[in-house]
């Protein structure tokens, strides 16, 4: 590409930046993100999987409609972006181009998981392995709005915030599938989050080359709790939470804010890491949901069968008519209003119970 060209890309991009930040001047420059369904944004559209949700009700309180979001409106990441003064929601990968790449990308895919093999039971999905990848190809498309200077590039990204919500599906479509995985015979909950932590570590390490500097990792989540383990919990009890389940990702959870303390401490120079807990944030939503004028906490809002978690919901179907009384939207995702509650937990609560070291808002102005 010749110099003009390059400096014609540059002032289109600072055009295009300066247009936007008219509006509003978010925190940070971009946000980039990763992850699995809970915050797919349209990924897995265009992909042969039975892990797609563009279809009506889906997006049915969402201001642009049906767009592969798992839930009813708004994801985490949508709220968070919303949070950082973003004016524009975060575009997936498979539909961001050009100067809008310095804004972030959504490389998240629903059934994902750190593991390659994870999520094989639904059909093709976008690995974590896969999103490095494709971050590491816009990394290189970016270059052209950087006059091809890694330093200036470089020094740009540390200033982006990089999400990360994985590690869901490895427990739910792999090591909880004995019939499909050999996972949870060849391994014991300990040392299974223990090989999950060695691969997700060495992914963390691989973004921090490609210029990752303020990083958010998400635990796992309560998914004893899901209405889809509701359903499917063999002591009868519809409400009650399959605790061996949410007990076998302790072990994960703990090892990954072990791993942040590592990140922060001097094994990733100039790196600062935060652990959204949002394993205790969503078992204290639940514990005080009248509190949240939550009224139904053990079944989706749309679905099937018992605590309509024994399939999903289904397309055209007619959901419940209050989302805003639902934390379930359907059997494995939250609706809007329990993600808006969640989001705004991890972006400004001070408690470390919740988000350690320290807040994404705190993590967005160093």
């Amino acid at each position: 590409m010749s110099r003009f060209c390059e400096l014609v890309l540059l002032g289109l991009a600072l055009v295009w930046l300066c247009s936007r930040a008219t509006s509003q001047n978010p925190q940070v420059p971009c946000f980039f993100i990763f992850g699995d369904s809970l915050v797919d944004n349209g990924n897995n559209n265009d992909i042969l999987t039975l892990a797609r949700a563009n279809y009506m009700p889906y997006g049915l309180d969402f201001s642009q409609g049906v767009t592969g979001r798992f839930n009813n409106g708004r994801t985490t990441v949508d709220v968070l972006a919303q949070l950082l003064g973003f004016p524009d929601f975060i575009p997936p990968y498979s539909r961001a181009r050009g100067p809008a790449l310095l804004r972030g990308v959504n490389y998240a895919s629903g059934a994902a998981g750190i593991r390659d093999e994870t999520g094989n039971n639904l059909g093709d999905h976008i690995s974590l392995n896969r999103q490095v990848s494709n971050f590491a190809r816009t990394v290189q498309q970016m270059k052209r709005f950087f006059r091809r200077n890694d330093t200036t590039l470089n020094s740009y990204l540390s200033r982006c915030i990089f999400y990360l919500g994985l590690g869901s599906n490895d427990y739910l479509n792999n090591y909880f599938m004995p019939n499909l995985y050999t996972t949870s015979s060849v391994y014991n909950p300990k040392s299974y989050a223990t090989l999950l932590l060695q691969d997700y570590s060495r992914q963390l390490m691989e973004l921090y080359k490609l210029g990752a500097r303020k990083v958010v990792v998400t635990a796992v989540g309560p998914i004893g709790c899901i209405p889809y383990q509701l359903a499917r919990y063999s002591k009868g009890n519809s409400s009650r939470c399959d605790e061996s389940i949410n007990n076998a990702i302790i072990p994960f959870n703990s090892g990954l804010q072990n791993w942040v303390d590592r990140f922060n401490k001097g094994l990733l120079p100039g790196a600062r890491f935060v652990y959204v807990n949002s394993y205790e944030t969503s078992r204290s939503l639940e514990a005080n949901a009248a509190y949240y004028g939550f009224q139904v906490i053990d079944k989706g809002c749309c679905g099937v069968g018992r605590n309509n978690g024994q399939i999903t919901c289904l397309p055209m179907q007619q959901p419940c008519d209050d989302r805003t009384k639902y934390v379930f939207w359907d059997a494995f995702h939250p609706t809007e209003a329990a993600n808006i509650i969640l989001a705004r937990i991890a972006y400004g609560s001070n408690s470390h119970s919740d988000v350690y070291p320290i807040n994404i808002q705190q993590l967005a102005i160093l």
